[in-house]
């Protein structure tokens, strides 16, 4: 009897150590589930918003972007998993000036319930670029492509967090200041080395038109077989008055965009050739989205230092 009790007291002590180790284990879930619950949730549509978000928000701030690298945002349509992310999101921010055309009424039917913020609001119509588009006139969304502006866009950021968190008020102006100041030293960076370019080879002709505010703001001529949005149709005529351009200005290098297919860029080198011209593909450049997370290229700032390098590569 006393060894049959002395193995039930083992037993009954073996059982109450593993419940206790079960319950210290989900009190260890629980604690990192409420961590995460503390933080705003964000959702944005493009990488670029999604990237200065998390530079203003810090670890007080958990952010999920929707396009990832490669994306056309103009043509892009929202997932049912997308509406999800939408729907559990604390915060929503997106460009606005019809970027996300497809999304646009998902965005206004979600913000009935909750913020959503369009951060390119606060840029002045006066320094917006008008361009054609149809039978009428859009402002050109591509801001993230003037620095400049794009500091303005942070700013407009901190300012939608601290509304919507302001216990973190501090944070969010001392990393909102921080990352401003990098922006301005990247934007003297870019005006140095586009000036560094001959000014008869500073022309920059791509798949799209969304190096508009880029040409204003470094002054470099650019050109595009599309308008500012994807969705626009190009024909025979545009590619082969691009193809003349190139040819009759001597230019020597083209530019593919890393969210839209190079074949046509291809078919205008092509056709240049024919003319006794030779042009280059001078090297991808990331227009509507950013590069694979972990890279450079995967941030605003890295983004563009490529895009110049590139541009300023392949033209000097």
């Amino acid at each position: 009897m006393r060894k049959k009790s002395r193995w039930l007291r083992v037993a009954i002590a073996a059982a109450v150590m593993s419940s206790m180790m079960v319950l210290a284990a989900c009190g260890e879930t629980g604690g990192e589930s409420q961590a995460g619950e503390g933080k705003l949730k964000i959702t944005t549509t493009t990488g670029m918003i999604a990237d200065a978000a998390r530079e203003v928000g810090g670890e007080h701030v958990e952010v999920t972007g929707l396009m990832g690298p490669g994306v056309d945002p103009h043509l892009y349509k929202a997932s049912q998993g997308d509406i999800k992310k939408l729907e559990q999101a604390d915060l929503i921010l997106y460009n606005g000036l019809h970027l996300e055309g497809k999304m646009s009424d998902i965005l206004i039917n979600i913000g009935k319930s909750k913020p959503v913020a369009q951060v390119t609001k606060d840029i002045p119509e006066s320094e917006l670029l008008m361009v054609p588009y149809g039978d009428s006139q859009e402002a050109d969304p591509h801001v993230w492509f003037d620095v400049a502006k794009w500091i303005r866009v942070t700013d407009t950021i901190r300012n939608t967090l601290i509304e919507a968190d302001p216990d973190h008020t501090e944070d969010y102006n001392q990393q909102a200041d921080a990352y401003i100041t990098e922006l301005e030293a990247l934007h003297e960076e870019v005006s140095k080395s586009i000036a560094s370019i001959p000014e008869a080879s500073r022309v920059l002709v791509t798949a799209h038109d969304a190096f508009g505010y880029f040409g204003q703001a470094y002054n470099i001529e650019v050109l595009g077989l599309q308008g500012i949005s994807t969705s626009a149709e190009y024909g025979a005529n545009d590619v082969s008055e691009l193809r003349d351009f190139l040819v009759d200005n001597k230019i020597k290098a083209v530019f593919v965009e890393s969210s839209i297919s190079p074949k046509a860029m291809e078919a205008i080198v092509a056709g240049a050739e024919e003319k006794g011209h030779a042009v280059s593909i001078g090297g991808q450049l990331y227009s509507d989205a950013m590069g694979q997370e972990g890279t450079e290229e995967g941030t605003y700032i890295g983004m563009v230092k490529h895009n110049t390098k590139t541009i300023v590569e392949a033209l000097k």
